[in-house]
C-alpha cells in the first residue's frame, strides 16, 4: 500500500486478514488451526483475543513454535501491547513506527476489540528504497523522514500551531514573576536565593519532562491509566531519590560558596520537594487528560512546565522564609 498523504485515515488501509488466536487455546490447538487457514503472505506477530474479540496479548512467533503443545497461550503471551486506535491517521502510524521500532501494530476500536493490523508494508515506497539495505533500521529512519515531512507546514500554519504554546510559556513566566514579587523583601535581604532560582527551576522542569514523556509512552502502549497508583508510587520514590541527590549536591555547593548552613538547607530542601512535585505532575496531568478521552500531549510541554515552575518557586521561597526568618 502506498500512502500519498499522511492525513488520510488509517482504518481503510489496515490488514483485516488477521489470524486472531483465542485466549483459551493451547499451542497445539493453535498450530493445527493455523495449518487449515488461508493465511496472508506475511504474518509478523500473532495476537490473542477473548470471546468478545478484545485484544488480550501478543505471542512472539518463536514462543509459538518452540513451546510445548499442551501449554495454554495465556502462559506464553505478552500482555503489554502497543496498539493503534481506529481513529488514527497514517501520520499517527508514522509516529508509532518511529517511536517504538516495531514491524507491525494491532489496530483496535475504543472498546479494545481487534480490527486488524498495520505493518511497515504500508509504506511501500520506503520499503522499495531500502530493499538493497535489508535492515529494519533503515526502514524506520525513512519512515521518520516521511513523518518529519508530514509536519512541515506554511509560515502562517506554523505560527498558528506554535504560538498558543508560547502563550502558555508567557503566562507561566508572568505567573512566576508574580510569585517572586511576593517575596521581594526576602530576596532583598538574602540575595543569594535569587542566584539559585535558575538551578531550582531547571531541575524541576527536567524531571517533570522526563516523567511526562514516560507517562505518554505508557499511555500509547496501553499501560498507563489502569496502573496509575503503581506508576505514581514508582515515580514518587524515583523522584525522591533524584531530589535527595540533586538537593544535596546543590546545597553543598551553596554551603561552600556562602558558608551559611540555613541558606544551603533552604536551597537543597526546596530542590528535593520541587523535584518530587514536578515528577508527580508529569504523571498525573497526561493521565487525567487521557481519562477524559483527550490527547495526553495537550498536557505536555508548557502546561506541565508552567505548573511545575509555580510549585517549585512556592516551595523554594516558603521554605527559605521558614528557615531564614
Amino acid at each position: 500500500m502506498a500512502t500519498g498523504s499522511l492525513d488520510v485515515p488509517l482504518l481503510p488501509l489496515i490488514n483485516r486478514d488477521v489470524p486472531a488466536l483465542r485466549l483459551e487455546q493451547t499451542i497445539g490447538e493453535v498450530l493445527v488451526a493455523l495449518r487449515s487457514m488461508k493465511l496472508a503472505q506475511q504474518i509478523i506477530y500473532f495476537y490473542v483475543v477473548d470471546q468478545e474479540r478484545k485484544l488480550r496479548g501478543v505471542v512472539p512467533t518463536r514462543r509459538l513454535l518452540m513451546g510445548k503443545p499442551e501449554t495454554p497461550l495465556e502462559k506464553i503471551m505478552l500482555d503489554q501491547i502497543i496498539s493503534i486506535p481506529d481513529t488514527a491517521t497514517v501520520f499517527d502510524a508514522c509516529e508509532f513506527f518511529v517511536m517504538y521500532r516495531l514491524l507491525a501494530f494491532p489496530v483496535v476500536d475504543r472498546d479494545n476489540r481487534l480490527l486488524g493490523t498495520v505493518d511497515v508494508s504500508l509504506f511501500t515506497d520506503e520499503m522499495q528504497d531500502v530493499a538493497a539495505a535489508q535492515t529494519a533500521r533503515d526502514v524506520f529512519q525513512l519512515i521518520g523522514v516521511r513523518f518529519a515531512e508530514g509536519k512541515q507546514v506554511g509560515p502562517w500554519d506554523g505560527f498558528r500551531n506554535r504560538f498558543p504554546w508560547l502563550v502558555c510559556n508567557i503566562a507561566g513566566g508572568l505567573a512566576c514573576a508574580l510569585v517572586a514579587g511576593l517575596y521581594e523583601h526576602l530576596l532583598s535581604v538574602v540575595v543569594v536565593l535569587a542566584f539559585f532560582v535558575p538551578v531550582v527551576l531547571t531541575l524541576a522542569e527536567s524531571v517533570s519532562m522526563q516523567a511526562m514523556t514516560l507517562t505518554i509512552q505508557n499511555l500509547h502502549a496501553g499501560r498507563g491509566g489502569r496502573k496509575l497508583v503503581r506508576d505514581l508510587a514508582t515515580e514518587f520514590f524515583t523522584a525522591g531519590l533524584l531530589g535527595l541527590a540533586s538537593g544535596t549536591v546543590v546545597g553543598l555547593a551553596a554551603l561552600l560558596w556562602k558558608h551559611d548552613l540555613r541558606v544551603a538547607a533552604a536551597i537543597g530542601g526546596a530542590i528535593a520537594l520541587s523535584i518530587v512535585t514536578a515528577a508527580l505532575l508529569g504523571v498525573m496531568l497526561p493521565t487525567a487528560v487521557r481519562a477524559f478521552r483527550g490527547d495526553p500531549h495537550l498536557a505536555a510541554g508548557p502546561i506541565v512546565l508552567a505548573i511545575a515552575d509555580l510549585a517549585t518557586l512556592t516551595f523554594y521561597f516558603n521554605l527559605a522564609r521558614l528557615l531564614l526568618h
